[in-house]
Formats: structure tokens, sequence, C-alpha cells
């Protein structure tokens, strides 16, 4: 389909027909509305009818849902809870980010006994990165994400992609060092923006808090929130931390004031409308299965190693900390997902030459296909 002039808004008008489609077929069949979503893109996407082609408006409307959809995981989430659940998403984040490496680097060992010992590392970057956007949607739905699982997975993910970025530079730092930006200026970005997160977020709710009686006149505060959810998300991803972190963040803050529900009604009704029913549809619409013949192999080794290195390692971090062996096997699922980053690691990967394309294909696959078995995993074992 061409994409000139305002042939996109026929793209959107689609993709909202058959996300909502996708999601009530989806509950028919008591399963997160989620995959229903995903599903619906594949349905309309390359891969089957090619009623709607991935493109940059599309992209850019799913990234607005995805920073949305971590601003309204910020307002769910308990603080105190946040906080008291530290160490034990530490725990969790930690094996969620070795055992995946180490998985990942041996199955690529196994699988490509030509490929240099960096090709292994990157899979396992790749693998160790967690997207939890899908898993705080099924979350919310099945009322879990401030549950003590739910709040564990958060604070975990939120830790795992700081690992994982810090891990990214250490990688291609030994691979090419005149790519890398030096290790040690990563980490102290990312502290530098943590620590400013904090006390700006400390700064604006005692101002929101002891100007409350004056501010409440003004309507558009759900707006004024997703102002600053945008420039928090732009400033994170600034400092080298993923943006969806500094929306996240930015909820967490907003949480705190006393226009909570305004802003999680306002911003939530411009989110589900519009933009999160892109986001999930619009993974299914780059699934591309060109060549996937001579990849099969490769593939289901991969997702084996995908899925069982996150309920392994997270399963036992979550275990040390004395979380049950049901609540570990929750979060190691909840872990599951790689998104956006394992996206940006793969492309990071193939650019330099580090990965081959039949193994950027494989690992590409596997970003897309742990967000689609996820849903239903982690229902059920909520379930059971």
């Amino acid at each position: 389909m061409e994409h000139g002039g305002l042939n996109f808004v026929i793209d959107l008008a689609l993709m909202l027909i058959f996300a909502n489609l996708g999601g009530m077929a989806a509950q028919k069949f008591n399963q997160p509305s989620v995959l229903g979503q995903i599903l619906a893109g594949v349905v309309i996407g390359p891969v089957m009818f090619n009623v709607v082609a991935p493109n940059e408006i599309i992209s850019t409307f799913a990234e607005i849902g995805v920073i949305l959809l971590m601003f309204l995981a910020g307002m769910e989430t308990d603080l105190y809870e946040l906080k008291k659940s530290a160490g034990a998403s530490a725990a969790i984040a930690v094996g969620g980010v070795v055992m995946p490496m180490i998985f990942g680097m041996l199955a690529i060992k196994v699988l490509y006994p030509a490929e240099t010992l960096m090709s292994g590392a990157f899979v396992g970057v790749i693998l160790a990165a967690t997207s939890i956007s899908i898993t705080v949607q099924v979350l919310r739905e099945i009322g879990k994400i401030k549950d003590k699982t739910g709040i564990g997975i958060l604070g975990a993910a939120v830790i795992d992609d700081v690992l994982s970025i810090i891990v990214l530079t250490v990688v291609v730092g030994l691979a090419d060092p005149g790519e890398g930006s030096g290790i040690l200026f990563v980490i102290l970005k990312i502290a530098a923006f943590f620590v400013l997160a904090m006390v700006a977020g400390r700064t604006f709710t005692t101002f929101m808090n002891k100007n409350s009686s004056k501010m409440l006149r003004n309507r558009n505060v759900g707006a004024f929130a997703i102002i600053i959810c945008f420039m928090l998300a732009f400033v994170s991803e600034e400092f080298g931390v993923a943006a969806i972190i500094g929306a996240y963040f930015t909820g967490i803050v907003f949480s705190l004031t006393p226009y909570n529900t305004i802003v999680e009604k306002d911003v939530s009704g411009i989110a589900y409308t519009l933009f999160t029913p892109v986001f999930f549809l619009n993974i299914g619409l780059i699934i591309n299965l060109d060549g996937i013949g001579g990849i099969i192999v490769p593939l289901i080794v991969l997702m084996i190693v995908a899925v069982a290195s996150k309920i392994i390692g997270c399963g036992l971090g979550a275990k040390l900390m004395k979380f049950s062996a049901k609540e570990s096997i929750q979060i190691g699922i909840g872990m599951i997902p790689r998104g956006e980053v394992g996206l940006i690691v793969a492309n990071v990967a193939k650019n330099g030459g580090f990965i081959s394309d039949s193994m950027f294909t494989t690992t590409i696959l596997v970003v897309v296909l742990t967000t689609i078995i996820t849903p239903p995993m982690l229902k059920k074992a909520y379930e059971s």
C-alpha cells in the first residue's frame, strides 16, 4: 500500500478495527486481549493478507503507545512496595541477565561452531534484555500489577534494562574498541539519570502537593502529565536509559500527587483508545518469515533457551528472596518477553557485522515470538 498523503489514516483505522476485533476474540477464548491484538497484526500484516505494511508513522504511534503504557504502569505501582522489594528485584534481574547470557553463548557455539565468541555474546545480550510492556498489560487485565509478584517483575525489569545496557556497552567495547563510548562513562550517565529522576521527582511531588488548591482549578492536568512524561522519556534516552524507564518513573511521580485519579483517567483514555492498540498490533506487523525454512532448528533451540533461561534465572533469583515456587515461576514467565531493547541490540550487532544475516533473522523472530507466547503462559500461571 502506498503511504503518501493521508493514507496512513486508513492504515490506522484498519489497525484499530482489527485490534479491537482481535482483543474481543481473545477474551472470548479466555485469553488476554493483547494476544488477540498481536495476532491481528499478523493477520493484516505482510505475513498473511498484507493489508497494512509497517511504516515510520505506525512505528511512531507504536512508540508513543509503549511510553504511555509504561507511564500508566508507573501510576499503578505502589512506591512503598517497590522500595521494599528492591533487593528481591535486583536478585531477579541479575539471574535474568546472567542465565540468558550463558545459555545464549552456549547455544550459538553449538548451532554455529564457526562463529566467534563475540557473536555468541551479542546473542546473549539480546536474550538477556527484557521488555515488560506486554507483561504489564496482562498484569493489568488480570488485576495483578499491584500484587507482590507484579511489583517484583516491574522492579526487576527496570534493573534488567540498566544491566543489559551496561553489558551491551562492555560487549561492544570488547568487539570493537573504537565503537565503545567507555564503560565507566555509560555507568556514570545511567547513575546520573537515576539521581536526577529521584531529585526531580521528589521536588515535583512536594511542589504539587503544596499547591494543590491552586492547581486543581487547571483542568489540563492530564495534558501536563503527558508533556512531563514525554520530556522525561526523551531525557532518559539521552542518558542511555530506555525511554520507557523515564515514562515509568514519571508515572510513579504523578501517582504521588493529588491528581493521580484525574491523570490516570485522562491518559488511559487517550492511550487505550489509540496508541497502545497500535503498539501491540505493530508487533504482529513486523514479523518477517522470509527464509524461515533454513533457520527452523536454530529458531526452536533459541526459543527454548529464551524461555528456559528467564524462568530459571529469574525464578531462582525470586526463590532465593523467599518467593514461593509458584510465585517464582510467575515472575520468570513475566520476564520472558524481549522487545525494543532486544531489537536495538540485534540491529547494533548486525550493522557492526558481529552476527550473520541468518542469526539476525532468528533473533528477531525470537524477540517477536516471546512477546506472543507470554500472555497465555502468564495468565495460565496465575490461574493454576
